[in-house]
């Protein structure tokens, strides 16, 4: 009855109750109250994925990542194998849980560079080839980036490879933030990657009154200009240029813009249908997958629930605010310059989250003049934005 009743105790203290409370030897998740404080903010953004439906496709894994990670006596993931300054790949494959396996995808630049070939197949260019000052509106979105990066530097708790990778949100671009932060600061993966995210899907709530402000009632209704058709061989031929011209500037954007124009590539040419449309599914839906539940898996509770982490929401809210100001004033810019030829809402479309940032341009341009129709103009800055993004992540990979 003694060796039964042992069993027992032996039984419950491998349970993730005991463990909550008496964590083992190699656990990785913290003290309980913060291990429930974990729990209650994976349901939240559970609900936020499924029920209000804010970027479900990325938001329910990194809820779920989050959850696996934190459950007591699991360890699926351990940070500590990556954040090493000599990490070990022979422990990881031999130690680490089903997680770890699969963070070696976003420790390497894998899924980031495999999510923007899907991006790329996706994307139209044509609003940008027919009307090249766009990329000036990307750029002057980008304001944001930089000075996020000069506030975090200047507050003195981070460093400057953190300041950078807190900075890159202001991007509003998910996969370009992942990939700065895993090489310059990944401790920070697990916040940095939920703020970018949770600023791209409240995008329809953050914009519209920096829009108001910042623009008159008479710029909202100015009409834009049918654009002009774009040709083939200039789908083609667009791809191609902006790899040649970024790399030979900017190689450390190579990963992130070749890629990018790879996917697109593939759509345009018209030969490779097949492989356009796997990009833009199969592969895109599976990277999906292993990218938001690996990411959420580095918000552990002990890394998650710190003073840095509160600065990284604001600060990236700080960066994601000013870099859609940055969008507006350079529109509006440009509307003066043209004499009223451009109207200063698509200017906050130029942060890079493709297509949501454009939908609200034309939402706002609607309220104040159904028969306006924005989005074409808007997705000209939108995808100026991916790449703007993009450069300012290499610009930042080169200096650190």
């Amino acid at each position: 009855m003694g060796e039964f009743f042992e069993k027992i105790v032996n039984f419950l203290k491998t349970t993730g109750i005991f463990r909550l409370f008496v964590p083992a030897e190699g656990d990785t998740t913290g003290i309980w109250w913060q291990t429930a404080i974990m729990f209650v903010i994976a349901f939240v953004l559970i609900y936020l994925a499924l029920v209000k439906k804010f970027e479900p496709l990325l938001l329910l894994p990194i809820a779920i990542g989050m959850l696996l990670t934190n459950l007591p006596g699991a360890n699926m993931f351990h940070l500590d194998f990556f954040i090493a300054e000599h990490i070990n790949y022979g422990q990881i494959l031999h130690e680490g849980g089903l997680l770890d396996l699969l963070y070696l995808g976003v420790k390497l630049g894998i899924y980031p560079c495999l999510i923007f070939i899907g991006i790329g197949a996706m994307t139209d260019f044509s609003p940008l080839i027919s009307n090249p000052k766009s990329l000036l509106i990307g750029a002057g979105a980008q304001f944001g980036v930089f000075v996020a990066f000069s506030a975090a530097l200047v507050s003195g708790i981070f460093t400057p490879q953190e300041a950078a990778s807190i900075g890159i949100i202001g991007g509003a671009d998910g996969p370009t933030a992942i990939l700065v932060t895993k090489t310059l600061a990944p401790a920070l993966l697990g916040a940095i990657a939920i703020a970018a995210y949770s600023y791209m899907a409240l995008i329809p709530m953050i914009q519209p009154p920096f829009m108001k402000l910042l623009t008159t009632k008479k710029e909202r209704q100015i009409k834009m200009t049918a654009l002009r058709q774009v040709s083939k061989t200039e789908k083609i031929l667009f791809p191609i240029v902006v790899t040649f011209i970024v790399g030979l500037i900017v190689p450390d954007a190579v990963p992130l813009v070749g890629c990018l124009m790879f996917g697109n590539l593939l759509n345009v040419c018209g030969v490779t249908d097949r492989l356009s449309k796997t990009a833009q599914n199969e592969l895109m839906n599976i990277v999906t997958i292993f990218l938001g539940i690996t990411v959420g898996a580095t918000a552990s509770a002990a890394n998650f629930l710190r003073l840095e982490t509160i600065a990284i929401i604001c600060l990236g809210l700080v960066a994601f605010c000013i870099s859609t100001c940055g969008g507006l004033i350079t529109a509006k810019i440009m509307c003066w310059l043209t004499k009223g030829k451009i109207n200063p809402l698509i200017g906050s479309a130029g942060v890079s989250a493709v297509p949501m940032a454009a939908r609200v341009s034309q939402m706002v341009g609607q309220k104040e003049d159904p028969s306006n129709f924005l989005l074409m103009h808007a997705m000209g800055p939108n995808v100026a934005g991916v790449i703007g993004s993009a450069v300012a992540a290499g610009v930042f990979l080169s200096w650190f």
